[in-house]
């Protein structure tokens, strides 16, 4: 399939010199397509899983447990791409790490499909470890097919990738959403397996168009450190089995036995990890300085991403019980609504790279600070948004499909103003000692926002009611008004960094 989409190289010495992916390296093809097909199990499990939590053929849960749920899952698929990170650098290569976790992400797809609630979230597991593993891997490899930060095609490499993302996200509600909810939601996790496997398949094929580099192992663990790591792995897992043992045969055991330990950690290490880098004593004070601005964006983002993932729970479970999900008289799958987002990232991102550029030949494009506060005051405003249809459902009526897709349009404007400046703002204004890991970190902000839906579901907080949503709504907004005031303060800890 990728040597269809290949043509007759024009640049020699790239990996696979004989033919190239658009004009860029052919082992970009592997790296898309594996992306593509895990993408597409992903968002396509994901997609289902809400609506399957909460289903009377399903798991029959409440709204407020699947959201708990929902929000843990995606929170550790973030906190696990540090980790993930951690193997591809330390233990196995980025290559055969990618390749395993795909395998794993299959396993846990087929675990799901399995008929037997008992096996459920040991699938929800598989697939959150090898999202993880693959996630902070499969990025650097696509990095390595390059010769250097200089190489003209870099950033257009990384384009193309991206699109293999969202052509993923895009078809897997259409596809394994619509199998799921009107054939049966097994047979939509097993088609999600299938699609991992076809990209486990692909990668292995293609794997040899990749960098020699991936191959590779930057900084393999000595054997006093791969012991030390084994005992400490260990130890926690022993304490772990030790204490679950003891609540379960106490007869007091709960799902919130394991949510309410991993929504805190999906808090806590984050905090944790910006409070060892901001503390160390080895970090210049301009390095200190930078890291002082980016708490500013880092705690920003969390509460974007608290928003913006609820389009995939709050939003899709509204969608499930009040909302008129027809168009022309012709009803289509609630699932359906999670492929708006990648559809309208690949019509709007051309449109807002070109107001950029149009913008900077003017001396008008806003800084980074600006552009994070207009993300935050749109996602607030994406909420403000949901009152209505919230007021129409509340009233006894469906609310009509188009504010749901509303609401996406104004999230998707604000996660093209944040999403990807806070990448490029995290590689600008990383320390040196920690320039491999602050891509993690940027992560871990959208493992914080998660996990605190999750605590607000634990703590039986309704998030569709209007109260909250209004509430949730201000905070977005006020964060990103306090951003753009203190934009003078934030810039100067910045330094050079615009």
């Amino acid at each position: 399939m990728a040597s269809s989409l290949t043509k007759d190289s024009v640049t020699p010495g790239t990996p696979g010199p004989e033919k190239t992916f658009f004009g860029h390296p052919r082992g970009l093809a592997t790296l898309f397509m594996t992306e593509m097909w895990e993408r597409f199990s992903y968002y396509g499990m994901r997609a289902l899983l809400p609506l399957y939590l909460v289903a009377p053929g399903g798991l029959g849960m409440n709204a407020g447990t699947a959201t708990a749920i929902y929000s843990v899952y995606v929170s550790l698929v973030y906190l696990l791409a540090m980790p993930g990170g951690w193997f591809g650098d330390r233990v196995w290569g980025p290559r055969k790490t990618v390749a395993i976790a795909g395998g794993v992400v299959m396993l846990g797809h087929l675990t799901l499909a399995l008929p037997t609630s008992g096996t459920f979230f040991a699938g929800l597991a598989l697939v959150a470890l090898g999202s993880g593993m693959l996630k902070s891997n499969i990025s650097t490899m696509v990095g390595q097919l390059y010769s250097g930060p200089d190489d003209p095609r870099r950033d257009g490499g990384f384009t193309v990738f991206y699109m293999g993302i969202n052509l993923g996200a895009f078809a897997a509600p259409l596809v394994i959403g619509t199998i799921g909810e009107n054939v049966n939601w097994h047979l939509g996790f097993a088609l999600a397996a299938v699609g991992m496997g076809l990209g486990v398949l692909q990668f292995l094929i293609g794997s040899r168009h990749l960098a020699d580099q991936s191959n590779v192992v930057p900084k393999p663990l000595s054997v006093e450190e791969k012991t030390s790591t084994l005992r400490k792995a260990a130890f926690w897992a022993a304490i772990a089995v030790v204490f679950y043992a003891i609540v379960g045969f106490s007869g007091t055991y709960t799902l919130n036995w394991i949510l309410v330990p991993l929504t805190l950690l999906g808090v806590i290490i984050p905090v944790l990890v910006l409070t060892r880098i901001k503390r160390d004593k080895s970090l210049d004070r301009t390095e200190q300085s930078k890291m002082s601005a980016y708490i500013w964006f880092f705690v920003a983002a969390a509460v974007f991403w608290m928003i913006y993932d609820q389009g995939g729970s709050t939003l899709a479970i509204f969608a499930d019980s009040s909302t008129d999900n027809s168009a022309f008289g012709w009803e289509f799958p609630v699932s359906w609504f999670q492929s708006v987002n990648a559809v309208l990232i690949m019509a709007l991102a051309p449109v807002f790279a070109t107001m950029w550029l149009a913008l900077a030949r003017r001396g008008k494009e806003p800084s980074t600070v600006v552009k994070f506060s207009f993300g935050l005051v749109l996602v607030g405003a994406s909420f403000f948004l949901f009152l209505a249809p919230l007021g129409i459902a509340e009233g006894g009526h469906e609310a009509a499909a188009m504010w749901l897709v509303a609401i996406y349009f104004v999230q998707t404007c604000g996660e093209l103003m944040l999403s990807p400046v806070g990448l490029s703002v995290t590689t600008k204004m990383a320390p040196v000692k920690y320039a491999s890991q602050m891509m993690g970190v940027w992560f871990l902000a959208v493992t914080a926002g998660d996990a605190t839906t999750g605590l607000l579901s634990i703590a039986g907080v309704d998030l569709n009611k209007t109260g909250i949503v209004a509430a949730e709504a201000t905070l977005a907004v006020v964060a990103g008004v306090a951003i753009w005031m203190y934009r003078k303060r934030v810039k100067e800890l910045m330094g050079d960094v615009r």
